[in-house]
């Protein structure tokens, strides 16, 4: 199983994110994901550094790690901007993209709300992602859907791509039959890192994306890679 880690995100510049992303580089780990959140969730007052923009820098700034979307979420750009956008960033970082796609929920509506975009109903969201997704397939680039839904699991099995689980147990990872999973969620300094990610591997996900919290992130990058 490869294990990747998140990046500092919400804050007004970038420099955190991008000396995480060479930490982890050095460490040995396999990726580094970023949110596709306009503001942190439920906090409207406090920045974010646009996904799009920080995934161009990391693929310049970055070598040999995968760099994932975690998940870009459809409707804020007209599909073939996102997918155009994606495929860039691809071929800016040599085909180490790892391109999540997902289709919001009740808790990003309110950032397409506040900046005038629509937030389509779920069908036609759905129908975006389907296309997204067989747009960068069709591309070369690595695509994963994100989401728990009975419908996220169908499209990742009809498309024939990984589906990304957020915050959920090792037995929900084992519990998805013929689809490959990939798991991430947030890990705090109480979470014994080495078992949790022995047993998200033992379920059979082929990735571990953790978003620490609550450690400085040199030492949450340490304690990551000193877990694999």
């Amino acid at each position: 199983m490869k294990v990747g880690i998140t990046l500092p995100q919400f804050r007004e510049d970038a420099d955190a994110a991008l000396q995480t992303a060479k930490l982890a580089e050095e460490a040995g780990l396999d990726g580094v994901f970023v949110f596709d959140h306009l503001w942190p969730i439920g906090r409207p007052d406090r920045p974010a550094l646009h996904s799009l923009a920080l995934l161009g820098a990391l693929a310049v700034e970055t070598e040999r790690v995968a760099i994932g979307s975690l998940v870009a979420r459809v409707g804020l750009f007209p599909d073939a901007v996102l997918v155009n956008a994606l495929f860039t960033v691809d071929r800016m970082s040599g085909g180490r993209l790892i391109a999540g796609l997902g289709v919001g929920d009740r808790l990003s509506r309110a950032e397409n709300e506040a900046f005038g975009v629509p937030f389509a109903a779920v069908p036609e969201r759905m129908a975006s992602m389907v296309e997204c997704c067989r747009e960068l397939r069709s591309a070369g680039v690595t695509t994963w859907v994100g989401g728990v839904s009975d419908r996220i699991r169908q499209v990742a099995a009809e498309e024939q791509v990984a589906l990304n689980l957020w915050g959920v147990e090792p037995g929900a990872v084992a519990a998805v039959a013929a689809t490959e999973v990939t798991w991430a969620g947030q890990v705090g300094p109480d979470v014994d890192l080495r078992a949790h990610l022995r047993a998200v591997a033992d379920a059979g996900a082929t990735w571990a994306v953790c978003a620490p919290v609550g450690r400085p992130w040199p030492e949450a990058v340490e304690a990551i890679a000193s877990s694999t």
